[in-house]
């Protein structure tokens, strides 16, 4: 992998692994019981509010080490492709005074789907379990 490429794989590795973290803290920080609460009702399971909560601060963690960055980021698209269609498409893509848009959301989605295709890159963790990885 060229370095250009490595630094540019480890800015989004480490922004999206940052952005994921806070907001998980956020959620574990207002109680898991009102986040399941909070997506029962927008007529979700409130199940999910646990399992985002979970993927967010431990993936996020994940990420910023680069350990597991392809499950991370499918898992990270998962959530943000929910977050879309069952939140923020309805307000569209720059939102209105009450909600944001989905442009956040999208962007977030394309920076997991970067880094589903491409790995954790020079500087992850994945190196060390990954063949191909570690040797390219």
């Amino acid at each position: 992998m060229r370095l250009n490429t490595a630094v540019s794989v480890l800015i989004l590795r480490l922004v999206l692994g940052v952005t994921f973290l806070v907001h998980g803290i956020m959620k574990f920080t207002m109680g898991l019981d009102a986040v399941a609460g909070m997506f029962a009702g927008m007529g979700l399971p409130g199940f999910l509010g646990y399992a985002v909560s979970v993927i967010e601060l431990v993936g996020g963690t994940a990420m910023i080490l680069g350990l597991g960055t392809r499950v991370v980021a499918f898992l990270f698209a998962c959530v943000m492709v929910g977050a879309i269609v069952t939140v923020k498409w309805s307000v569209g893509f720059v939102g209105n005074e009450e909600v944001a848009g989905y442009e956040f959301d999208l962007a977030l989605l394309a920076i997991s789907v970067s880094l589903l295709l491409t790995g954790g890159g020079r500087w992850a963790l994945d190196r060390f379990f990954d063949k191909e990885e570690h040797f390219s």
